[in-house]
């Protein structure tokens, strides 16, 4: 165990000398937090209950106050600005085809079916179009046009029709959303998530044409991650504010497709399943970058991870997922 590791049980343990219960809970904690010291990956956990941060804790890496690359929960975000454009009627909804939105994207020699693909398509990775993801990915962000390469691809599935896990679906939706808006991705993410919650959303990677990347490489505090969970936990609402409609996040929180990989549903940007007996919905992000939020519980949980370590779900990512059911049942 790391310096830093045996000192946040420490603090925990001492907690214990409290009032009889304030000890019951404190316990709870240390047994949350002893599960958390074992994984090596984890760098931090935090946990929001009835709208309180209850535990803030780093383990390892940066500090609780700096900023971490959270990979795919980038996703989610651009999720909500999906939802965020369509309350706002920039998007007249997810039925709205990326003809109709955004027909200057297209290319030249696409699959003539890619007009007709709606932004649920896309929020739900079901386009059809072979993944930009996984070994696909590096030939991909070495194109000259990440938009053109995306959507020129195979149809290898009626769109949809099943979930094809692409980062590449997610950044025409960011660059749809560009088109539909007139705003870069990042001033979208800015005025309506960033303004609303009170986080920094710094500028990320862009591609050769200067669009920000749908989908991945957004940096967030684990303090903002947890902001963004319950403010969707909450329906769309943060602290009197609506960032969201209640119709968006429900909608949103609902299954439309499910992960081949690791069995669980998916909305709109959202993983959905089970934890600690409870449901659970989940933005997930390489190396085991999550945002979860327990509804039923009235619970969030960030995590920040070592992103250059893979986190699958029969490995690490699965023994995030225990580690959220052990939440659960504090």
């Amino acid at each position: 165990m790391t310096p830093g590791r045996r000192t946040v049980l420490a603090g925990l343990a001492a907690s214990l000398a409290a009032p009889a219960v304030a000890r019951a809970a404190a316990a709870d904690w240390v047994e949350v937090m002893e599960a958390a010291q074992a994984l090596d990956q984890l760098h931090s956990l935090s946990v929001a209950r009835d709208g309180t941060t209850v535990l803030s804790e780093r383990l390892a890496g940066p500090s609780l106050d700096r900023l971490h690359n959270v990979k795919s929960v980038s996703k989610t975000l651009v999720a909500a600005l999906l939802g965020a454009a369509i309350d706002a009627g920039d998007v007249k909804g997810v039925e709205a085809t990326l003809g109709a939105v955004a027909p200057g994207l297209i290319p030249p020699g696409a699959d003539p079916r890619v007009a007709d693909l709606t932004m649920a398509d896309l929020v739900t990775m079901q386009a059809g179009l072979a993944r930009t993801s996984g070994p696909n990915y590096g030939a991909w962000i070495a194109s000259a046009d990440w938009v053109a390469d995306a959507l020129g691809r195979e149809m290898v599935a009626e769109p949809g029709a099943r979930m094809l896990y692409s980062t590449g679906s997610f950044h025409v939706l960011g660059a749809a959303l560009a088109e539909a808006t007139g705003d870069s991705l990042l001033a979208q993410a800015r005025a309506r998530l960033g303004a609303p919650l009170g986080i920094d959303i710094p500028p990320w990677t862009r591609d050769p044409q200067g669009r920000y990347l749908g989908g991945n490489e957004m940096a967030l505090t684990p303090a903002a991650m947890l902001r963004f969970g319950e403010m969707t936990r909450l329906g769309g609402t943060w602290e009197g504010t609506r960032v969201l409609s209640e119709a968006w996040v429900a909608a949103s929180l609902t299954p439309r497709t499910r992960s081949p990989w690791s069995g669980l549903g998916y909305g709109y940007g959202w993983f959905l399943g089970r934890a600690g007996g409870t449901d659970v919905a989940l933005a997930r992000g390489y190396g085991g970058q999550v945002v979860a939020i327990l509804p039923e519980r009235a619970v969030t949980v960030a995590i920040t991870s070592d992103h250059t370590r893979p986190a699958r779900s029969q490995g690490y990512f699965g023994a995030l997922m225990d580690l959220i059911g052990r939440i659960a049942r504090v």
